[in-house]
């Protein structure tokens, strides 16, 4: 669900001072399931918010994929996946090649995607290899781990051609999505990464601005050290988070200038929503624009709600988000 318009949306990713800071709200199935009619009235308060939103959605099908549902599943991959919380994403607990000597024979998939998969390079290796078994590919560099990345990224460049072809012309954006960080840092430290990944990422979002459109970027975990490599590789708008990066290392990644300068989609800390109070969730949104907010824009804001969020912290949040959305306007 979101609160701006095409034009402004625009105007912040370049610098060109929006009207109004975007803002974006979304709920995972649940909190409707939870919360139902009554949050639908606050939804309904908030029209520069939820502007598509119609009394009575929250009752309409839910489309979801079968990482959301439960039970265990084959990805294109033959990576096994499971899900024991219908409404949750699943986690991959099966990984088809548990001895690299097997890269050269491990097919590709049979048939290409209509969409970039959330997770196309670092964390696709991970599901292939397993997490522990990943990691110790990337310090030892063997060549057959190489040959497995190359795999996966003439498998990604062909669907990042495919979506190109299929895209909209008018649709200025294009999204890429790979969780790189953990909590406090990169799990291949950024030596490595640029090393091994900054290159394969610079091909895939080559044909992207190519054809001139942005990339946005949307990265979990502790990534602010390689933000101006993602620009490097034509990053226009990162989608980070607040509680893993910090601020401080963010305006120093994303608020300077030349590759230290690049638009920012904040994911607001959502390990605070069920714990703060309202009054807290206010000044929480308000520090996030203050630090990294100007009046030429470059910040968007992003709160996404999961259950166990009381509900008067998700209205606090509304509330929030609709004064940052003016806050640097005319």
């Amino acid at each position: 669900m979101t609160g701006h318009s095409k034009s402004d949306y625009i105007k912040t990713v370049t610098f060109n001072t929006p009207e109004y800071m975007p803002v974006i709200m979304g709920f995972y199935p649940e909190v409707w399931d939870n919360y139902g009619a009554e949050l639908e009235e606050h939804v309904l308060l908030h029209p520069n918010l939820f502007p598509d939103y119609k009394k009575g959605d929250y009752l309409l099908p839910v489309q979801t994929t079968w990482q959301f549902e439960a039970g265990k599943h084959f990805d294109h991959w033959g990576c096994e996946w499971d899900n024991i919380v219908p409404g949750h994403d699943a986690i991959c607990i099966g990984h088809p090649i548990k001895d690299l000597n097997d890269v050269h024979r491990f097919p590709m998939p049979s048939e290409d995607m209509d969409y970039l998969e959330h997770g196309l390079m670092f964390l696709r290796l991970t599901y292939l290899r397993g997490y522990e078994e990943c990691m110790i590919d990337f310090f030892e560099e063997r060549p057959e781990f190489f040959a497995l990345i190359d795999k996966v990224l003439e498998y990604n460049m062909r669907i990042v051609h495919k979506v190109l072809a299929a895209a909209d012309p008018d649709d200025p954006e294009f999204l890429f999505m790979d969780d790189l960080g953990m909590q406090t840092g990169l799990p291949t430290g950024p030596e490595k990464w640029r090393k091994i990944l900054k290159p394969c990422f610079a091909k895939l979002m080559k044909p992207v601005k190519d054809q001139g459109k942005f990339i946005k970027f949307h990265a979990d975990g502790c990534i602010y050290e390689i933000i101006p490599d993602l620009k490097d590789c034509g990053v226009d708008l990162i989608n980070p988070q607040f509680r893993a990066n910090g601020l401080d290392n963010l305006k120093a990644a994303c608020c300077g200038t030349g590759r230290n300068k690049i638009a920012v989609l904040l994911d607001l800390d959502r390990q605070l929503y069920p714990f703060a109070t309202p009054s807290e969730l206010e000044d929480h949104v308000m520090l996030a624009v203050e630090t990294l907010g100007s009046r030429e824009g470059g910040l968007m804001l992003y709160a996404e709600i999961m259950n166990g969020i009381p509900l008067e912290n998700i209205v606090a949040l509304m509330h929030a988000l609709e004064k940052a959305r003016v806050h640097f306007a005319k």
